[in-house]
């Protein structure tokens, strides 16, 4: 079975889930037969605009007035985005390549892109981008190619995706930037990012997120990156061959990630799963980061420590497997604070498991035939 059935049925799997658990005990689930589907089709229900055509080819209609037709996609695509209007939608049927540019999506525009869209390396931009907007909304993307970022964003508040496919041969996949506004509100449903070079999704500065799940397959560096970040939510992190020989992580939290507005750590960062096979690390939290907890983890083979806590504080791990790989290890840097207020409860098979230094108030709970020096 391709990527794509599968992150499907995903789909349907949750809707289905969500719909068992639905108010006054009212079950309604979805046919399964591929003929009621969870999410609306990209491109289905009339949107307001349409990019259609193949190389060379392209028209772009708002309704029935066309307003552009020539053979550059990337103006193509970008008429379909400015001639709509707030709470309108366009999409882009059409597959081609934009080059080393840039699409711009403004504040209450829902974009689907149904296509392939194939981009370059704009140094220092992304292949598209949402910059001070409120509520976009890009609930779907394919691309593929070699950008400095797939997608950048920075300033947002209300900002949506929904299923993202970025199919890359380098570059970074989704960036919120570090020395920009902040980001309020965000949610990702169903990522998937491989080939990057870099990271799979890097995010800073968001206060409020749910993220359903992050899939990053032979990506350079992390599956998913959060920093100086709060009051958020992920389901499933998903990393295979990520961080190949580096100190990233399928998981990796840093720069005060999880300290809150009033400077403290209390919990406020909840992790339903993550999974990481071979690569790097699986899970990295370090540089004062923490309020956060992991509920379960299934990690296997990775080639540098499977778990990593590092100068971090109120960090409880609840359950899960490691299998081979790394060492389970807390250790600090002499720069900031020590662990505080640490809880490992894993079962641990063919590796090690390590404290050093001892951290302030660490508590373990280590079945499976591991070594274990702790404090």
């Amino acid at each position: 079975m391709s990527v794509a059935p599968k992150r499907r049925l995903r789909t349907l799997l949750a809707t289905a889930a969500a719909c068992i658990a639905g108010a006054a005990g009212v079950v309604a689930l979805p046919a399964l037969d591929g003929a009621a589907v969870a999410q609306t089709a990209c491109g289905a229900n009339s949107p307001h605009a349409t990019v259609t055509g193949s190389s060379g080819a392209y028209v772009t209609k708002e309704g029935s007035t066309t307003v552009y037709s020539g053979g550059d996609y990337r103006a193509a695509v970008q008429a379909g985005v400015d001639t709509i209007s707030s709470g309108q939608r366009v999409a882009v049927m059409a597959s081609g390549n934009i080059g080393a540019s840039t699409i711009t999506i403004q504040s209450g525009k829902t974009f689907e892109g149904c296509g392939m869209i194939t981009v370059g390396n704009r140094s220092g931009r992304g292949a598209i981008e949402a910059i001070n907007t409120t509520n976009v909304n890009i609930a779907y993307l394919k691309m593929s190619g070699n950008p400095y970022f797939g997608l950048r964003f920075s300033g947002t508040n209300g900002l949506e995706l929904g299923d993202i496919d970025l199919t890359l041969s380098g570059g970074l996949g989704i960036r919120f930037d570090r020395d920009a506004a902040w980001n309020y509100d965000v949610t990702m449903n169903d990522v998937y990012v491989s080939g990057a070079g870099s990271h799979a999704v890097e995010t800073w500065n968001i206060d409020g997120f749910n993220i359903t799940r992050v899939t990053a397959r032979n990506v350079g560096q992390s599956g998913l990156l959060i920093q100086n970040s709060r009051n958020g939510w992920v389901g499933t992190v998903d990393g295979d061959n990520v961080a190949a020989g580096t100190g990233y992580a399928t998981f990796r939290m840093a720069n005060t990630n999880g300290k809150t507005s009033s400077g403290g750590y209390a919990t406020n960062i909840w992790v339903d799963n993550v999974i990481s096979r071979g690569g790097g690390r699986g899970v990295f939290c370090v540089s004062q980061s923490g309020g956060v907890v992991i509920k379960n983890v299934d990690l296997a083979n990775n080639g540098n420590n499977a778990i990593l806590i590092e100068n971090c504080y109120n960090v409880s791990i609840r359950g899960g497997t490691v299998n081979g790989g790394g060492e389970v290890r807390l250790a600090a840097r002499t720069e900031f604070a020590n662990n505080e207020d640490v809880w490992i409860t894993l079962r641990v098979d063919n590796t090690s498991v390590r404290e050093s230094p001892c951290g302030e108030n660490t508590n373990w709970t280590i079945t499976g035939n591991a070594s274990v020096n702790v404090c």
